[in-house]
């Protein structure tokens, strides 16, 4: 997995709208992100998925909100698989197994709140 990260993000954003889709690339067989905010009560992030690309299963201590905004996923929560379409957002829950897989090439913002 390859992760790009630019300190420069909030600048770039501060006060001016942005397109989400612009700010993270997709790269061949790779996984891309780019956070967006980060403190101690949480973060905001981009990711691009290559097609096939994803997050192994893990927990997390926040609870975490994924917004699709390009492409088609399946997010498994608690091992029940649900499908996110361009669109569409889904929380899960802190400290619950969760993975993700590209169906296609896939865009998200993910923002995670310290529970």
């Amino acid at each position: 997995m390859d992760i790009k990260n630019d300190g420069n993000a909030l600048k770039s954003m501060a006060a001016r709208s942005v397109r989400l889709s612009e700010l993270v690339q997709y790269q061949p067989g790779s996984v891309v992100s780019r956070e967006i905010i980060k403190n101690e009560k949480g973060t905001v992030s981009l990711f691009a998925f290559d097609q096939g690309q994803g997050l192994s299963e893990h927990t997390a201590p926040f609870d975490a909100l994924v917004y699709n905004f390009e492409g088609k996923a399946e997010v498994i929560i608690e091992g029940k698989p649900h499908f996110l379409e361009e669109g569409e957002a889904i929380i899960m829950p802190a400290n619950k197994p969760h993975a993700l897989k590209a169906i296609g090439s896939f865009k998200m913002l993910l923002v995670m709140v310290r529970a």
